[in-house]
């Protein structure tokens, strides 16, 4: 049987080793069709605490590593990028 992947936001990332990432769900209703999102937050193990909050990531199920933790790292989808406002210059030009 293959290990299940999802990706998710992290949201936390104050204990050592651990991040904690929020995976968001979207599906239609099974009577209304109505499209619904439900949220559900993994603990997953971060070995060497690269992730920081924002950072979206991939988890992969894993053996257990605490009561909590079944989940790991498995790749970055991309970074969080801080976008500075003021040192951004837009220059009109005349058509």
């Amino acid at each position: 049987m293959s290990k299940r992947t999802l990706s998710g936001k992290v949201v936390k990332d104050k204990n050592d080793k651990t991040i904690i990432v929020l995976v968001k769900r979207r599906y239609a209703h099974p009577f209304f069709g109505k499209v619904m999102t439900s949220s559900k937050k993994y603990h997953v193990h971060d070995k060497d605490n690269k992730f920081k909050v924002g950072d979206i990531v991939k988890i992969i199920e894993s053996k257990p590593f605490s009561k909590m933790k079944r989940w790991e790292v498995f790749s970055q989808k991309w970074y969080k990028y801080k976008l500075n406002l003021q040192s951004l210059t837009i220059q009109e030009q005349d058509v």
